[in-house]
């Protein structure tokens, strides 16, 4: 009767790569896209590269708080670890059933991942995890565990060694290597270190329990104490260094009872709800702060249409610009450099790039102002998400103690995107209309990145974690932008994640049950979290096009819950209108001329004013064109006072010509000149007459146009050719820009082609590197050592492959192509021509033509 063999187990982690399936290999390289950059030639390759200390790192980074502390305890455990071992590490003596369940999912992604391999009763932590998370006196582990027993004592004497077996009732031996194993063996031992223990005096048991939960040092004089000496006798505190001891790691895990953490966390920490809120409610204070998102935005880039601020001479804007921005917008400085950010991450301002550089709107400003109210909320929204630009830096200061100013440079943050990712998915598991407690939040986040580090160039202040700091941003700028209302997420929020809308629960069972759920793990772009339990499938990481359409459900959403753009206002006889809402867009950007605005909120006030009116004519309307647009966009008769303002203003405007001298001021009127000569207010100017009607000035013609107006006066500007200029809103653009580029938190995530095109590399590439070939003489038919290319004589290499063709049988080939690059291929030879052999290349599958003089050497596969 025979039986299967049991296949034997990998020896190494290349090994373990080689068993696997594509399904799995094509996990690994989603998990650690690092590892296809670029594809390696062969498993071997790919193993190396896994376990380099860069990749590692960025691996643990990524791990949530149970895989790394499963980790963390395969790297204090025996090498190799069996899985009871490892479970008991996690759980203790009492066997947290929690751990026994979590336990499996963790490990599996250890090992997709390529940081843990071999069986169940062979588990090995690749070797520089291992060096990374051993514990140390330099780097002391998490854990808090101290080392071994043999470590300890490797450079004590074998006296001192025999003399602690004897102290702790031991028998002694004929080595130090055994008296080292009994040592441990006393140590392991449950019963035998109780009995032990029982017999020591309160003053070194009150010792052990504050050394045994880390660290695991202390300091003695060159005379300890009774207590003290009496654990140094019997092995319970080894010395280290003069003065310092340690508490082995076996006597730690008994005191612990078998625990290698402290707080094992297997489950993550639910997000709780802090207020719950109708979900109409919901969306409909987030339509609302959407609408008053927008006309930020717009009114932020009117304000700089003429040219905005000027251009740091190391990027970004000053101090001074940024509070008046601030001030024009009616807004604190932090919220007034989001809007500056936001605007900049959606391409519709930029820097003019002009000699003296300033900061305008960009042309594809002009397209977003045409498109739909909802549209342009999904622009800036998805904008938003995407960006690794973060407006809260601003004001603070980065590694080097310099300033970061809006716009300028340092503040790209990698993980920023994925945080806001995060966040947005972890208030999509909470029920509908749910607001979250902000600390929930950070503590899950925390437990599903507990290594993630921050950047060098970011200063830190002290005990304040990066990615917290992120999330709480995350979590206001959510609801300035709208796709929260009252901390809640909206529908059109959630439909910005690719997240499903929820189903309203039957009863109170299903709501409880809902609720509950709301603790799985979330999943953000570029990775894939373990499911400890039953829960709901992760939000899955969401491409270009993905997040595009995205952005287009969540405008349809918003749509609705938007106000339809009124035709009208209500004039007042206090020379102000109101707009019951928004206006559409003509009327909206001619009143925005016509009249300065006064309050905003649920109605809009725009007051008249002399120079609101100036404006208006300065834009090229005539009086005449205002009274007619007032009547038709009013509901209300133009009020009196409002008419003759109009007029006023009108009948005065250009009687005064400006034009470039270096400045002249003409009027027809030399009364009026006379006026202004007789101001003192004038004297600033430099004005002088140069004939009956007309004036010279030494200032420039824009500022001789401001100091007039400040007068009183009502002065145009003309042209060269004597007509007036028109002053247009949307007179300054910049050359076309593209949005700025989000920094990648690492290589991008490999699609489905990449990977099957790359596995199909990797698995040829180790056929030819793994081939065994016949063996010569004086050969042992292996493939040379580091992947050397096979060497023969151009006459034995045409023969080898002449013969190939005739019996069918494959080769084994080293190839040098025109670049001078080296590599091995499997071919099954078709003809040979020309100096040319026709092949089936087994590493390429496709048929290829190979220059003879290029191949350096063959081989015969063994059958």
């Amino acid at each position: 009767m025979s039986t299967e063999e049991k296949p034997a187990a990998p020896r190494s982690l290349a090994e373990a790569l080689r068993a696997r399936d594509d399904a799995s290999l094509a996990a690994l390289l989603r998990s650690r896209p690092d590892l296809i950059t670029p594809v390696p030639t062969d498993l071997t390759q790919l193993a190396t590269r896994a376990g380099t200390r860069a990749s590692v790192v960025r691996a643990l980074e990524r791990l949530d708080r149970f895989a790394l502390q499963t980790a963390e305890a395969l790297a204090v455990a025996a090498e190799p670890a069996p899985y009871g071992e490892l479970l008991a590490l996690l759980g203790g003596d009492d066997a947290d059933p929690d751990v026994a369940a979590a336990l499996p999912p963790a490990l599996g992604v250890l090992r997709t991942q390529a940081l843990v391999w071999g069986d169940d009763d062979r588990l090995r932590l690749v070797r520089t995890a291992r060096e990374l998370l051993v514990p140390s006196p330099q780097h002391p582990s998490p854990t808090g565990l101290g080392p071994t027993v043999r470590e300890a004592t490797a450079g004590m004497s074998p006296g001192r060694v025999q003399e602690i077996l004897t102290a702790a009732g031991l028998p002694s031996t004929h080595d130090p290597v055994s008296a080292v194993a009994a040592l441990t063996d006393l140590f392991d031992d449950r019963t035998r270190m109780a009995a032990l223990l029982a017999d020591a005096p309160a003053e070194s048991r009150e010792v052990l329990s504050r050394l045994v939960w880390g660290p695991p040092y202390g300091q003695v004089t060159h005379d300890p104490a009774a207590h003290l000496r009496w654990l140094l006798d019997r092995g319970l505190l080894l010395p280290t260094a003069p003065g310092t001891v340690v508490l082995p790691r076996e006597v730690a895990l008994h005191l612990r009872a078998g625990r290698a953490h402290r707080t094992p966390e297997p489950v993550p920490p639910p997000v709780a709800a802090a207020a719950a809120h109708s979900p109409k409610v919901v969306d409909a204070t987030a339509a609302g702060q959407a609408l008053t998102a927008l006309d930020t935005v717009e009114e932020l880039l009117k304000d700089w249409h003429e040219g905005g601020p000027a251009v740091l001479r190391a990027g970004g804007l000053s101090v001074r610009d940024l509070k008046r921005t601030a001030v024009a917008l009616d807004v604190p400085e932090p919220v007034a450099a989001f809007w500056v950010e936001l605007a900049y991450a959606a391409g519709l301002l930029a820097s003019d790039g002009e000699a003296d550089e300033r900061y305008a709107a960009t042309p594809a400003y002009d397209e977003w102002r045409e498109l739909p109210a909802a549209e342009r909320w999904a622009r800036l929204a998805e904008a938003w998400l995407r960006t690794t630009r973060v407006s809260g830096l601003v004001g603070g200061r980065d590694a080097k103690d310099r300033t970061l100013s809006a716009l300028g440079p340092g503040l790209d943050r990698s993980a920023a995107s994925e945080v806001r990712h995060r966040v947005l998915a972890l208030l999509a598991r909470l029920p509908e209309g749910a607001a979250p407690d902000t600390a929930s939040v950070l503590a899950r986040l925390a437990w599903e990145r507990p290594l993630r580090a921050p950047r060098r160039e970011e200063r830190v202040e002290r005990g304040e974690d990066p990615r917290a700091r992120l999330a709480r941003w995350a979590l206001s700028e959510a609801e300035l932008l709208g796709v929260t209302g009252r901390g809640a997420l909206s529908a059109p929020g959630r439909a910005l994640i690719g997240a499903p809308a929820p189903r309203p629960p039957a009863d109170a069972a299903q709501a409880a049950q809902a609720a509950s759920e709301s603790s799985a793990p979330v999943a953000g772009p570029g990775d894939r979290l373990p499911v400890h339990r039953r829960t709901p499938p992760a939000a899955a990481p969401l491409s270009a096009a993905e997040q595009a359409a995205a952005a287009g459900s969540a405008a349809r959403i918003l749509a609705p819950l938007l106000p339809e753009p009124l035709d009208h206002v209500l004039l007042q006889a206090d020379l102000t209108a109101v707009a019951p809402g928004p206006l559409r867009r003509p009327l909206a950007d001619l009143l925005g001329v016509l009249a300065d605005v006064e309050s905003k909120g649920g109605a809009t006030v725009y007051r008249f004013t002399p120079g609101s009116v100036r404006r208006a004519l300065d834009a090229g309307r005539t009086a005449a064109d205002l009274h007619a647009f007032l009547a038709a966009h009013s509901r209300t008769p133009v009020p009196q006072p409002l008419a003759y303002l109009i007029d006023d203003v009108a009948r005065r405007h250009g009687r005064l010509r400006i034009g470039a001298a270096s400045a002249y001021v003409r009027c027809d009127d030399d009364a009026t000149l006379s006026e202004i000569l007789a101001d003192k207010r004038a004297a600033g100017l430099g004005l002088r007459r140069l004939a009956p009607t007309v004036l010279a000035a030494e200032s420039d013609p824009g500022g001789l146009l401001e100091g007039l107006r400040a007068m009183g006066f009502a002065p145009a500007a003309e042209s060269a050719g004597g007509d007036v200029l028109i002053a247009r809103a949307d007179a300054h653009r910049t050359p076309p820009r593209t949005a700025p580029e989000p920094v990648p938190d690492g290589p991008p995530v490999p699609d489905d082609a990449l990977l099957t095109a790359a596995i199909r590399a990797v698995r040829a590439g180790d056929l030819a590197a793994t081939a065994p070939r016949k063996a010569g003489p004086g050969d042992t038919g292996a493939p040379p050592a580091g992947g050397g290319l096979p060497r023969t004589g151009a006459a034995e290499t045409l023969a080898t492959v002449q013969a190939a063709v005739l019996t069918g049988e494959s080769l084994w080939i080293g190839y040098v192509n025109a670049e001078g690059a080296a590599s091995q291929h499997v071919i099954a030879p078709v003809r040979v021509e020309g100096g040319f052999v026709t092949a089936y290349d087994h590493t390429a599958d496709e048929v290829r033509t190979f220059p003879l003089h290029r191949v350096t050497g063959v081989a015969e596969l063994a059958d």
